[in-house]
């Protein structure tokens, strides 16, 4: 939840220091840049040391960079070059935070609940961050300003790290990794992908996905809310919990449902479908309709996430979970900051709407042709994936 208030007051603190798209393009870079810098260190870590620690200590460094900016905020000091600054520190945490938090998931969860527990994941996470964290943030940035919303946040990551200490996860066998290098075990976790097809194809579409769509849409749409659309910091917040209320309910379906047989063409025909909520976008001319193409773009999304995460946790084995993860992380984001960096040049030379658009078509297009490569739905053919209530 306090991440979706950090979306909502990140923005209009960005617009309200210069209101250009080229500004929070830079933020957002200093934000996803150490994701791919530190991403495979902390799969390797998150490997070694005791998960629940890795996360804990990821949580208290994003809690201190989001209450810096609140308190800068607070007292009229902030400036962009602060956001930089502590943009850097956040994503460093999330970094670690990241595959530490999903590798942690089999020692919690039993196999045959993994189809339930990423349900109830895709459930609770857009609840919070896509439904209640935007509306929340929006109604406290427009009530009483950005600062506030940042300090919430960081309340946010003291609560988390408080219950993670509660936790008490089952150890997971691992290979005596402390006698051997970090590159060794890096390779294990390229080799284990580069192996299976669906795995390497999967985090292909995702860097060829994610470079066309994030930049955009964290920068663009909020963008055409405040100055197309005549919207404010509570209509962005509304426009991204309808996508909350669309993850919510696909995550009810299918955890009632199970997978569907043909689950690699459900997840990718999902993604592909969902990327096109750009071009929707685009050619939007009131905040209603954002609203609803949010709705379906969040329900679109989720249900791929679902069958991505069963796939993960019911496939990798445990003693590289943490690596392979970082993997994930590591290619899916790493053209991520490329996003943010050319979303704001290539606004000012082809106009928001046509970049909004085009990012939407290539991001689609792209992303189904990457379901059509040799081997990638292999595992629907050979029923490999078998948790839950599934039909696979």
């Amino acid at each position: 939840m306090g991440d979706g208030i950090y979306v909502v007051a990140l923005a209009w603190q960005v617009y309200d220091l210069s209101n250009s798209p080229t500004a929070l393009s830079i933020v957002g870079v200093a934000w996803t840049l150490p994701l791919g810098v530190f991403v495979l260190l902390g799969g390797v870590v998150s490997d070694r040391v005791e998960r629940r620690r890795v996360m804990i200590g990821a949580d208290l460094v994003r809690a201190s960079a989001v209450g810096a900016i609140g308190f800068l905020s607070l007292t009229g000091a902030v400036e962009l070059w602060h956001l930089v600054a502590l943009a850097v520190v956040f994503g460093t945490g999330e970094a670690f935070f990241g595959p530490a938090f999903t590798s942690v998931v089999p020692q919690i969860v039993p196999r045959h609940l993994l189809l339930e527990a990423n349900s109830l994941d895709q459930f609770i996470r857009p609840l919070a961050y896509m439904l209640a964290g935007p509306a929340l943030g929006g109604w406290i940035v427009a009530a009483v300003g950005p600062g506030e919303a940042f300090l919430a946040n960081g309340a946010s990551f003291l609560v988390s790290a408080l219950v993670i200490a509660l936790m008490r996860p089952r150890p997971v066998p691992r290979d005596e990794g402390g006698s051997r290098s970090l590159v060794r075990e890096l390779r294990e976790g390229f080799g284990f992908v580069r192996a299976h097809a669906w795995l390497w194809a999967t985090l292909l579409a995702a860097a060829i996905f994610l470079l066309a769509y994030w930049g955009p849409v964290d920068v663009l749409v909020p963008f055409r809310i405040r100055n197309d659309l005549a919207g404010g910091a509570d209509s962005f917040g509304l426009v991204l919990a309808c996508g909350g209320i669309g993850s919510i309910l696909a995550a009810l379906v299918l955890s009632q449902r199970g997978l569907p047989r043909r689950h690699i063409t459900f997840m990718y025909a999902s993604w592909g479908l969902g990327s096109l909520a750009l071009v929707g976008f685009g050619l939007a001319t009131a905040v209603w309709q954002l609203m609803a193409i949010s709705f379906v773009e969040g329900a679109l999304f989720t249900s791929g996430m679902i069958v991505w995460g069963t796939l993960v946790h019911t496939l990798v084995p445990g003693g590289i979970l943490g690596r392979v993860t970082s993997l994930d992380w590591f290619v899916s984001t790493s053209l991520v900051p490329v996003s943010f960096a050319l979303t704001g040049p290539t606004a000012a030379w082809l106009g928001v709407e046509t970049t909004l658009v085009a990012a939407g078509a290539v991001a689609g297009i792209a992303t189904i042709a990457c379901l059509f490569l040799p081997g990638v739905r292999d595992t629907e053919r050979t029923g490999a994936l078998e948790v839950g209530s599934g039909r696979a």
